[in-house]
């Protein structure tokens, strides 16, 4: 089994390795400064914070897996957290607020395929069942959101929330789901990646209630 994992498609090969190549050009101690991660020189390994879950960067063998249990993450994940690392920056202060995936700078353009591939998912998994929603939002480390009953916050990293909202339908009324980004992703997170964050979790999301309620 290669450090990629076995369903590292080629496609993403290139783009893998030009990520690890980016990491290793920057001065890890000042990813630590700009990111809640830590680094250890020794074994030149950052520990990242990734959906409530520790994971293990080592860009000695270009390897990333889950401290708690040695599983490596899937292909988007891993290539979420490299970007995480690689695009490492000051952040701009701005006050906290919620964003649609509409207004994050190119957004737009890919806005069909993120309603087919996570708000169509989240309407299917919990537009007629919410309750299931904080039950597998909590392996997650999911809190009650502002926006009603049927919101959970996540923090896919320490400095990165997203908000999950489910308007719960019936036999009368459509049900309707959203996920919305505070606005400073902007500075953290390239656009195709900060869409490739919300298909993830709503992912991640229906593979919980699969495990939990199947």
């Amino acid at each position: 089994m290669s450090y990629a994992g076995k369903d590292m498609e080629s496609s993403y090969q290139v783009v893998y390795d030009k990520l690890w190549q980016d990491i290793k050009k920057r001065d890890p101690e000042e990813i630590t400064l700009l990111r809640a991660v830590s680094y250890s020189s020794a074994t030149r390994q950052f520990v990242v914070l990734f959906f409530n879950e520790e994971y293990i960067v080592d860009c000695g063998k270009e390897a990333i897996w889950r401290q708690a249990d040695g599983e490596l993450p899937d292909v988007m994940a891993t290539i979420i957290i490299l970007n995480y690392l690689v695009y490492a920056q000051p952040l701009r202060a701005s006050e906290p607020s919620w964003v649609s995936i509409k207004e994050i700078p190119g957004g737009m353009i890919f806005y069909s395929a993120f309603h087919k591939t996570a708000i169509s998912v989240l309407i299917e998994v919990f537009g007629y069942q919410v309750d299931r929603l904080k039950t597998v939002a909590a392996f997650l480390g999911g809190q009650a959101g502002p926006f009603g009953a049927a919101s959970v916050v996540f923090r896919a990293f320490p400095e990165i929330p997203l908000c999950v909202i489910v308007w719960e339908g019936d036999e009368e009324v459509q049900a309707n789901a959203t996920i919305l980004y505070d606005a400073s992703i902007d500075f953290i997170l390239p656009s195709a990646i900060s869409i490739d964050l919300g298909v993830y979790l709503a992912d991640r999301l229906k593979k919980l209630v699969g495990t939990h309620y199947n």
